[in-house]
């Protein structure tokens, strides 16, 4: 356990900082659901207005930390080949 007020403090920043992370990549994950749920139903419009919705939230996920830039860059390239590929 900390010792000394600035660990004290760094765990409880670390605490806040994790929950405000678990909330981003909870949220991203919603998105990138709502994707992959519409890519099931077959209904393309649907995809590519979710995929235009999810884009931004999965690059704001790596430009906070959450996500590595490449692993954000993979996820939607993924993504819109695979609502590319419906048409």
């Amino acid at each position: 356990m900390a010792n000394t007020r600035s660990a004290k403090k760094m765990v409880r920043k670390i605490e806040t900082r994790t929950a405000v992370n678990t909330a981003r990549r909870s949220r991203m994950r919603t998105f990138i659901r709502k994707v992959e749920e519409a890519i099931e139903s077959g209904d393309q419009s649907a995809a590519t207005e979710a995929l235009k919705a999810a884009q931004p939230e999965i690059m704001r996920a790596s430009q906070k930390g959450v996500l590595h830039k490449n692993t954000s860059s993979r996820k939607i390239s993924r993504l819109s080949a695979r609502v590319k590929a419906m048409a």
